[in-house]
């Protein structure tokens, strides 16, 4: 029977959601990919079971999580009965709702009826009452903000989700729905969105500053570029690797030599850090405070220790972020 470590919250580092109470860790476990119905469920097990013992408290998933849709919830319900369930107060639960999910109009985008629905599908694939974080998981360009807004302020005020979020906004999108926020008086705290040293449209588009300035929090997923900073990638593109068995998110033709001599500039200075390439590329990403959390995905359970240990070192001295700042340019 698992009984979690007494030094688990030793190490984490945890920083407040925007201006609300919540406190996030630094490394969030993500499930979108390796908790489908493709995985082996006991790697699943201990992927998480080593999360927790090490201070990730926040589980963040999505109602089409898989394969198939809903596996990935309905793996980490099995995994909250057989272990984790009697933590689930020091749990931080997460999904989401906006891709289509079900055959036929409802089953899609961010109608009040879809939202309200997914959610409840989600609470018994999981065997939860509640989820922590509540997500629209994209902007609906057919359905009215305020409707959208509503429901997701409605499902907080229903005990179903204790705080909202959205995913996949950017600023003006935020900054719109945030007003409907104030004016409901809805707990949103949280935008999630894609943000790496290769992806840096967050800062281009003006949202890390509002955020950071009006009390939302960030939690960003692919910081490692899909794995693309990391040592996976120093001689070239492995012949197993996301890129060359599974093209959907990382395109092979998109991973020029000039990036890779980014990459392996990047891993020089990480090891003058002391660090994985991973780990500071993760570090980077938390330097100056404005961002919540990074959200990591594993495929095993050493995946998740190598990344939690950027924990040892987030501070970047002025010459450190120069150089990596002439690298990146």
């Amino acid at each position: 029977m698992y009984t979690a470590k007494e030094t688990r919250y030793d190490r984490m580092k945890y920083n407040r959601c925007g201006a609300s109470g919540l406190l996030l860790p630094a490394v969030s476990l993500g499930m979108w990919h390796n908790f489908g119905s493709n995985g082996n469920f006991d790697n699943m097990l201990d992927m998480c079971e080593t999360a927790f013992d090490n201070g990730i408290t926040h589980f963040d998933l999505a109602n089409n999580y898989g394969p198939v849709p809903g596996a990935a919830e309905e793996n980490f319900g099995r995994i909250l009965r057989k272990s984790l369930g009697v933590y689930r107060d020091e749990l931080i639960i997460s999904t989401k709702a906006g891709y289509d999910m079900w055959p036929g109009p409802y089953g899609n985008w961010g109608s009040k009826k879809y939202l309200v629905a997914s959610l409840d599908q989600s609470l018994r694939r999981m065997g939860l009452d509640y989820v922590d974080i509540f997500y629209h998981h994209r902007v609906d360009p057919h359905t009215p903000l305020e409707e959208t807004a509503g429901a997701l302020d409605g499902i907080v005020r229903s005990g179903k989700a204790l705080y909202v979020g959205i995913s996949n906004y950017n600023k003006e999108q935020t900054m719109a729905i945030a007003e409907l926020f104030r004016k409901m008086g809805t707990p949103f705290i949280i935008n999630q969105r894609n943000y790496s040293m290769f992806d840096r449209s967050i800062e281009r588009d003006g949202l890390k500053d509002y955020a950071a300035a009006n009390g939302i929090g960030i939690i960003t997923f692919c910081p490692l570029a899909q794995g693309l900073l990391t040592d996976r990638y120093l001689k070239g593109i492995p012949e197993n690797s996301r890129v060359r068995t599974d093209g959907r998110f990382l395109k092979e033709e998109s991973i020029s030599e000039e990036k890779l001599s980014r990459v392996r500039a990047l891993n020089v200075l990480a090891k003058e850090r002391g660090q994985s390439l991973a780990q500071m590329a993760l570090a980077w990403i938390l330097r100056d405070g404005d961002i919540t959390s990074v959200l990591i995905g594993a495929s095993r359970a050493s995946q998740i220790l190598d990344n939690v240990g950027m924990i040892e070192n987030l501070e970047f001295s002025d010459e450190e972020r120069a150089q990596i700042e002439e690298i990146l340019a």
